[in-house]
C-alpha cells in the first residue's frame, strides 16, 4: 500500500478509506463503557465466592478486556485474575476458579472449547458475546450470558469485554466493584475525545502520533498497568493499520531486547513507543529515559506518551482511545481500509475446511 499523504485527518478524508466506519466506533468508547454497564446489570449476576480467582477464556480483541481488567484493579485485585488463550485451560484451574468464556461472535472454537472445558472441570461459568453457538449452549446449560452490543468488529467491543471481566471478578470475590470508576472515566473520555478526535488540530496527540509513525515497525513498550496497554496497541495497529508491530515489557525487555536494537538500523525502520503510567516503580521512569536515550540513534524515532487521569480506570482506558485512534489515523494514511481483516477470514475458513 501507498502512504496518501494526507493533508487532515478530518472525518471527510478518513471516510474515503475506512469504509465501516471503525472511527465512529472508537469515539463510542465512552457510550460503550455505559452501555456495557447497563448489560452486566441486565445478566443480573448473583454473588458467589471463587477462592481460586477468575480466568477470562478468549481469542483476539475477546481477551483483551482480560488484561485491562487486571490492569485498572493492579493491586485492588484480591485474588488473582489471568487471560488463557487456548483451547482448554491453564492446568491449575480448578472448580473453585471462575471462568469468563468471552466470544463477541460467539463462534470462536478455542473459546468454545475452554467452555466446554470448564463445565467438565465443574468450574463456575460465566458468558460474555453477542451471539453465536456460545450464547445457545450457555443459555441450554443455565449459565449466566452478558450480552455485548452487535454490529461491531471484536476488536471495537474491548469496553464491553472489560466492564464484563471487572463485574464478574466483582461477583466472584476477586475485586471491588468499579461501576462508579468506570462512569467517571467515561466522562472524561468523552473530553478526550474532542481533544484527540477527527475534529481535533493536526497537531493533536493521536494524529501526531500517528503521522511519526508512518514508514516504520512500531515497538510498544509497557510496564506495570500500561503493560496490558501495549499490547493492545500492538494489536491494533496489527488489525487496524495492517502492519507489523510488536511490544514487550519494561524492565524486562532492558535484560535483552535493549541490545537487539544495536542492529535494528541495518535491517529496517523501526520505532520505540513508551507507554507510561504514573503508578509504577519509581525506577521504571529512570529505566525508559536511559532505555530511550540508548535506542535513539538506530530507531526511526522514540516516542513517550502518558496515561491521563485519576483512577486506574480513567488513566488505563485514556491511553486505549489514543491508541485505537492513532491506530485508525495511521490506516488512512497509508490508504488502507482499517476495517477488512481478510487474513483472519481466510485462516477462518481453512481450519473450517479441514
Amino acid at each position: 500500500m501507498t502512504t496518501t499523504n494526507l493533508e487532515q485527518l478530518d472525518r471527510d478524508s478518513i471516510s474515503t478509506v475506512d469504509t465501516t466506519d471503525q472511527l465512529t466506533d472508537v469515539l463510542a468508547i465512552p457510550e460503550h463503557l455505559r452501555d456495557a454497564l447497563w448489560k452486566a446489570e441486565s445478566a443480573q449476576l448473583k454473588e458467589w465466592d471463587s477462592p481460586a480467582g477468575l480466568v477470562v477464556a478468549g481469542m483476539g480483541g475477546s481477551a483483551m478486556g482480560g488484561m485491562l481488567a487486571q490492569a485498572a484493579l493492579g493491586d485492588t485485585a484480591s485474588r488473582p485474575i489471568l487471560s488463557a488463550r487456548a483451547y482448554g485451560l491453564p492446568p491449575w484451574t480448578t472448580p473453585d476458579t471462575t471462568v469468563l468464556c468471552a466470544s463477541y461472535s460467539g463462534d470462536t472454537e478455542e473459546t468454545l472449547a475452554a467452555y466446554e472445558a470448564a463445565g467438565a472441570l465443574g468450574a463456575t461459568r460465566v458468558v460474555a458475546t453477542s451471539g453465536g453457538k456460545l450464547a445457545e449452549e450457555a443459555r441450554a446449560d443455565g449459565v449466566p450470558v452478558i450480552p455485548i452490543a452487535g454490529g461491531l468488529q471484536p476488536r471495537a467491543a474491548v469496553a464491553y469485554i472489560t466492564v464484563a471481566a471487572l463485574e464478574v471478578a466483582a461477583r466472584c470475590g476477586a475485586g471491588p466493584r468499579s461501576t462508579t470508576d468506570i462512569d467517571v472515566a467515561a466522562e472524561h473520555l468523552e473530553e478526550l475525545v474532542v481533544e484527540w478526535g477527527p475534529e481535533s488540530a493536526e497537531d493533536s496527540a493521536a494524529k501526531a502520533l500517528a503521522r511519526n509513525l508512518v514508514g516504520s515497525i512500531p515497538i510498544f513498550y509497557g510496564a506495570g498497568a500500561s503493560t496490558a496497554i501495549a499490547y493492545r496497541w500492538k494489536t491494533q495497529f496489527n488489525e487496524n493499520a495492517k502492519v507489523p508491530a510488536f511490544c514487550h515489557e519494561l524492565p524486562e525487555a532492558d535484560h535483552n531486547e535493549l541490545v537487539g536494537w544495536s542492529g535494528a538500523a541495518e535491517l529496517g525502520r523501526f520505532s520505540a513507543v513508551f507507554l507510561e503510567d504514573s503508578d509504577t516503580h519509581p525506577r521504571i521512569a529512570d529505566r525508559v529515559e536511559l532505555t530511550d536515550e540508548l535506542i535513539r540513534d538506530a530507531a526511526a524515532g522514540t516516542f513517550r506518551v502518558r496515561t491521563l487521569g485519576t483512577t486506574a480506570f480513567e488513566r488505563v482506558f485514556s491511553l486505549v482511545l489514543l491508541g485505537d485512534l492513532a491506530s485508525v489515523y495511521h490506516a488512512a494514511l497509508r490508504g488502507v481500509d482499517p476495517g477488512p481483516v481478510e487474513r483472519i477470514e481466510a485462516l477462518k475458513q481453512r481450519l473450517a475446511d479441514r
